[in-house]
């Protein structure tokens, strides 16, 4: 390791793991990360592809550490997302771990008792764990966490970028602070991702009081080559027996491309996901030959998901994963030929993630999408007219080249997430007085945004819901529900699966789907092909009452429940405006690009961002979904009949002056705080705990989530200006 600067600071034993991996030199961030590591000062950010050794950047120095110092405890205490990637890692970490003497310990809900007892009795070591099971060691084994971490050297926080904005990861965030908390010392954190974008932001995501300055270490080495397909479906207007949809000849397609290889297919919904590994299946039993093709997404059991994943590893089968998100993180499957894509991906930084599973070892990495458009008829919807998802499919790539990715949301209270760390620091003391929870959580910990009043109000709600209740002497304790709560299993975890409402038209039931995004009543919602007008919304019976809606018909682009950022739209009026054809488009799909491009223009799009087809009125604002929703609920204030699909606002039996109007009322009313649009939503629950809050506070936390007034009112004002 002549070239290296940093090799010789690593522990002996640590070099002769290296060697022992016939490496010749350190990676980038392999050789960055050794001092600011090793010197234990600061936080470290390492941010870099799929296989570029982000693992080893982290462990070799943080490994040297403790094998130096020999702390009394657990060394590292490291913090994954998924279980399978702890086993992972435990099984890389291994042979590091046998030449140091340092235990690896995985904990989870599916390792062995003997494991974690082996652990409880003589804590050593390197500790593997999810943010759940951190959250019961700090519940049920309080007095041990104290020791067992009291040399704790540092924590590290694996696909990072997987916690950023949500409720798992602001309880990532207390945990992290109430660690320190417990030890009365400042432990330096590090973050490992492939996808990170604002690079400060994410700074103050890992470490919300700045206690400590981040070095920040992304990689420079050249990235494999990239190479892109994008593959045009068209859907025929004329539903004849004998035309294929074009969901069967994408299938056909898969089938055909892929088959042979090792591929993975993201398909965006788990109901996708089960039809194409279906169909792939059936081609393979009508052909004679043996399945390679296998579903992967989280309502499968263990067993089963695991052995699709030691399958891949292998690499001694042809083997197709259709999954959804749940192998787009970390966990070790080998090399994959490609990557497909099957609709429009969530978002920039999923694209990058998944595109990070191919072109390893070297290798160019292979993304195909695959792409299903209507054909355009008389009656189609503009949307359809535009080639909304080809459009968007174009400029999420073109952002992907550019390496930017979606920064997480800010500002956002997290109450559920509150009342979850509220009972937990309750339960880990026995009792606290209500001024040390505040301290302990919204002043020096995560909830920032919660000031001492608000936290007041939110106490007494929990009180109110048996929740928690208060001592003689002052102390804050758990009450008869709150204990019940605790100490169910179910506790540890913060998120919720978005429910599935059932939707219902004249007491027939259409289906179920789950529900996101602002849902009011009178708005169009778009399903099983049809347009629809909600009648009401039963909260407790999770149930949408519709009746079908006139009109033409409904757009087949409507988005898939994922907020759109504001940079995606506006990259999409870039591509609108440019006309720069891709060069990755098969036939199909630049006819689809030239369709959308040629309607662009010649319904003066370029020009104007609103638009009057028949007694429809169409907005164009080219803006993320949280200003785009705000702005559809101001309009609706207003009494227009206004509804968003994919960006695009379809105001109903209006015209472009009632619109203008109405802009105009809007602008010289007050405006109104985003917690008072979220009132005219009928059910506010989303997250966990969010049903034992008042519809005041939860009013608070939707309107800050789902609405950008300020967003709105900036884009009025452009508008009317």
């Amino acid at each position: 390791m002549s070239e290296s600067h940093g090799f010789d600071r690593l522990h002996e034993g640590v070099q002769r793991w290296v060697w022992g991996q016939q490496w010749t030199t350190l990676r980038d961030i392999q050789e960055k990360a050794i001092d600011p590591i090793l010197d234990a000062d600061c936080d470290v950010i390492i941010s870099a592809s799929t296989a570029a050794g982000k693992t080893e950047a982290a462990f070799l120095p943080a490994c040297s550490r403790i094998a130096d110092l020999a702390p009394n405890g657990v060394g590292i205490l490291y913090i994954s997302p998924l279980k399978a990637l702890i086993n992972d890692q435990y099984r890389r970490l291994q042979s590091l771990g046998e030449i140091l003497d340092i235990p690896v310990t995985p904990w989870h809900g599916d390792v062995l008792r003997s494991v974690k007892d082996k652990q409880r009795k003589n804590p050593r070591g390197i500790l593997l764990i999810t943010p759940e099971s951190l959250e019961s060691l700090f519940l049920n084994q309080a007095g041990w966490c104290t020791q067992a971490f009291a040399g704790l050297s540092h924590i590290i926080v694996d696909e990072f970028h997987a916690f950023l904005g949500t409720e798992r990861g602001c309880q990532l965030q207390s945990l992290m602070h109430r660690l320190e908390f417990l030890l009365q010392r400042t432990v330096p954190r590090i973050a490992l991702s492939a996808t990170l974008g604002e690079m400060q932001q994410i700074a103050h995501y890992l470490r919300p009081n700045k206690k400590l300055p981040c070095v920040i270490i992304d990689s420079v080495a050249s990235r494999s080559d990239l190479k892109i397909q994008l593959r045009g479906y068209l859907t025929p207007a004329s539903q004849e027996l004998e035309t294929p949809s074009a969901f069967d000849v994408i299938t056909d397609d898969l089938y055909t491309i892929l088959r042979g290889k090792s591929h993975l297919v993201f398909a965006n919904s788990r109901g996708r996901t089960e039809e194409i590994a279906a169909a792939l299946s059936d081609h393979c039993e009508h052909d004679g030959v043996p399945n390679e093709f296998f579903p992967h997404h989280g309502s499968l059991s263990k067993d089963i998901r695991e052995s699709l994943e030691v399958r891949l590893q292998q690499e001694k089968l042809p083997t197709t994963a259709v999954c959804t998100m749940t192998l787009e993180l970390g966990i070790d499957i080998g090399s994959v030929d490609s990557i497909a894509q099957v609709t429009a991906p969530h978002s920039v930084a999923s694209l990058r993630q998944r595109l990070g599973r191919s072109g390893r070892r070297g290798e160019a990495a292979v993304l195909r999408m695959f792409i299903p458009e209507d054909e355009i008829t008389a009656k189609s919807h503009l949307l359809d007219r535009l080639r909304l998802e080809t459009i968007q499919c174009i400029a999420m790539v073109n952002l992907l080249l550019k390496k930017w990715y979606e920064p997480a949301p800010e500002n956002q209270y997290h109450l559920s997430t509150l009342v979850q760390q509220t009972l937990s620091v309750i339960g880990q003391y026995g009792g606290v007085r209500a001024n040390q929870l505040w301290t302990l959580l919204c002043d020096t910990g995560p909830f920032a945004l919660v000031d001492q009043e608000l936290y007041a109000t939110f106490l007494r709600a929990l009180g109110e819901q048996e929740l928690i209740t208060q001592s003689q002497d002052g102390q804050i304790i758990l009450g008869h529900r709150g204990e019940k709560i605790v100490e169910h299993y179910t506790f540890y975890t913060a998120f919720n699966t978005p429910e599935e409402y059932r939707l219902e038209c004249d007491g027939r039931v259409l289906g179920t789907v789950p529900i996101d995004k602002p849902l009011v009543i009178g708005q169009l919602v778009i399903f099983a092909g049809k347009r629809w007008v909600v009648l009401n919304v039963n909260a407790e019976k999770k149930l949408v009452m519709l009746k079908r809606s006139t009109g033409g018909k409904p757009p087949k682009f409507g988005g898939d429940g994922q907020m759109v950022h504001d940079l995606v739209r506006q990259e999409m009026l870039r591509v609108y405006q440019q006309r720069d054809v891709p060069v990755y488009l098969d036939k199909v799909a630049k006819s689809m690009f030239d369709e959308g491009i040629e309607s662009f223009h010649t319904l003066g799009l370029d020009k104007s961002k609103v638009l009057q087809i028949g007694n429809t009125v169409h907005i164009l604002p080219w803006i993320g979904d949280r200003i785009t929703t705000t702005i559809t609920v101001l309009l609706r204030r207003e009494g227009l009949a206004a509804d968003c699909f994919g960006g695009v606002i379809d105001i109903g039996n209006s015209s472009i002056d009632s619109f203008h109007q109405a802009v105009d009322d809007i602008l010289q009313g007050a405006k109104p705080p985003s917690s008072e649009l979220a009132s005219s939503v009928p059910d506010t629950i989303v997250e966990k705990h969010d049903p034992v809050l008042p519809k005041e506070l939860r009013d608070l936390g939707y309107g800050t989530r789902f609405f950008d007034v300020n967003g709105a009112w900036q884009w009025f004002s452009e508008l009317s200006g």
